[in-house]
């Protein structure tokens, strides 16, 4: 198949700025780090440069005409290995790199699956079924009202897969939108919405049931953004009286949830953290002071102290970060992966098919970066949401591999 892109780099240009950067982090590892023997420092500095030379090589070989997703698939996640591996003191963190190659391999499976949007919509069905075993394995594997399915040697948190298969089904249902039908003559609709508007609510009760509320803003932008895509498609003709209706009926929904939240969530939204620095406020407190202390340019690596704080790795990661190396490399890090979704704005999607579908990833990773961050900031409520590949979290780096892998899916054409 050959393909072309609307924007090229050279390849060599591209892989020396990559080296550079992350011999620039290097460099800090060995120079500010905290260790006591070069045996990590080196082991780490030969897996990152080695690793940036030989991926590159794969992706010049390969031929490809579309490959700045995959040099920034490469930058941060050598970026994320390097952080994870320097949290408290100096090591090398395995698992990270592990997750790393599976989020790289996901990311192919992700552009291969959502490429043709013909082949996809003809399996419909059996995205629902799949969507449908997620859920039922999540009623029926995690436990009482839990959210992982725990194997002994691993733990799966099924919702993180179902938020790939959900972008999907609301990209695949889009042609859909002047197959209408009448309903007593007077009531038209689209069988395709009503099903994926009952899916939608059975996620939204779902995550409610079991108690992982942090997840629900990301379904409610992705839902956004497909309704969005849904009025804006060509010929739809969706009446402003049914704008209107269901934007009050959102808004009655979004109040509701304040209102009827379960108490552990009333108590987040009410807390005054410096009040109750032990309980309630305790980990964004200590966040917050990570994040003051380690100012502009950190305490160096592996000098910090929250990685004595639960989930330092995972759900406040934009503090360990800021914490060592600093709030400017923490906002570079953030900006690094906004780029990377910024890439289909560069090379346009080529169908409404893929703008839907890219649409859907970038809620996903937006939504999650914001809960993150800001929770960690204290400009909002704590939620305990990662940040896709920057937090250590296995299906979370499966499914932001699969979601990047539409992106780069929608960014290849065909001549």
């Amino acid at each position: 198949m050959a393909i072309q892109s609307k924007f090229k780099v050279h390849y060599f240009f591209l892989t020396i700025l990559i080296l550079i950067s992350h011999i620039a982090m290097l460099g800090v590892v060995f120079f500010k780090g905290n260790y006591d023997t070069l045996k990590y420092p080196v082991i780490l500095s030969a897996f990152i440069v080695l690793s940036d030379i030989v991926y590159s090589g794969i992706i010049k070989a390969r031929k490809q005409s579309v490959y700045i997703i995959d040099y920034m698939m490469l930058f941060i996640l050598n970026m994320t290995v390097i952080f994870q591996s320097c949290f408290g003191e100096i090591g090398f963190s395995y698992k990270q790199v592990i997750l790393s190659v599976l989020a790289l391999i996901c990311c192919e499976i992700g552009c291969k699956i959502s490429l043709h949007y013909e082949k996809l919509e003809s399996k419909k069905n059996l995205i629902y079924v799949i969507a449908g075993i997620i859920i039922l394995s999540i009623v029926f594997l995690t436990g009482s009202r839990s959210m992982w399915i725990d194997l002994g040697f691993i733990t799966i948190q099924p919702s993180e897969f179902l938020k790939p298969v959900y972008v999907i089904l609301c990209a695949t249902t889009i042609s859909m939108q002047q197959n209408r039908k009448t309903l007593f003559k007077r009531f038209k609709y689209v069988p395709d919405n009503v099903v994926l508007l009952i899916l939608t609510i059975i996620i939204f009760a779902l995550q409610w049931w079991c108690r992982d509320l942090g997840s629900l803003p990301t379904f409610m932008a992705v839902a956004f953004c497909g309704l969005i895509c849904r009025i804006c498609y060509p010929e739809t003709k969706i009446s402003k009286k049914a704008i209107i209706i269901l934007g009050i009926i959102g808004i009655i929904g979004i109040v509701c949830a304040f209102i009827f939240a379960p108490s552990y969530v009333q108590e987040r939204l009410h807390v005054d953290i410096w009040a109750d620095q032990s309980g309630s406020g305790y980990q964004q407190c200590k966040a917050l002071i990570a994040i003051a202390e380690g100012g502009w340019f950190g305490k160096g690596a592996g000098h910090g102290t929250l990685h004595n704080i639960a989930a330092y790795n995972t759900d406040i990661v934009f503090s360990s970060i800021c914490e060592e190396w600093g709030f400017f490399i923490g906002i570079m890090a953030i900006l690094s992966i906004i780029v990377m979704l910024c890439t289909s704005l560069i090379n346009t999607p080529r169908s409404y098919y893929h703008s839907t579908l890219v649409t859907g990833a970038v809620a996903v990773f937006i939504a999650q970066m914001s809960l993150n961050i800001f929770g960690s900031c204290n400009l909002i409520p704590f939620t305990g949401v990662t940040i896709p590949f920057i937090s250590m979290g296995g299906s979370s780096m499966l499914s932001s591999g699969l979601l990047i892998g539409f992106i780069k899916a929608s960014q290849i054409y065909e001549k």
